[in-house]
């Protein structure tokens, strides 16, 4: 069970949650979604943290996996959406504070 605190938040699992939850076809993602290598170099961390912060994730239930060899990865925005606000996770993920949200959207 991941055990969010606001002053040790997790910021590379924001990071990468915040990367998919806004995963758009112009970034280059697949209708399947996006490989853990291709998501590691959109957020510049190391690959190993990036698969980490997606089993969190797909644990949480907010993330779904297909295929296996590439695994393509989605945000379920349906299930996020339905996650108790209470839930360390959706908190994190939805505090949008000092969230720069030009490198997501192109206006």
């Amino acid at each position: 069970m991941y055990d969010y605190h606001p002053e040790n938040e997790d910021k590379d699992l924001r990071t990468v949650g915040l990367e998919l939850m806004f995963m758009t076809p112009e970034k280059g993602s697949k209708e399947e979604g996006v490989t853990a290598v291709e998501l590691a170099k959109m957020v510049e961390l190391p690959l190993e943290v990036v698969k980490k912060k997606l089993q969190i994730l797909k644990d949480a239930g907010i993330v779904q996996v297909k295929g296996i060899n590439p695994k393509y990865w989605k945000f379920d925005n349906y299930s996020f959406q339905r996650m108790d606000e209470n839930d360390e996770i959706y908190k994190l993920i939805c505090c949008f504070d000092d969230v720069d949200f030009d490198k997501y959207f192109q206006y």
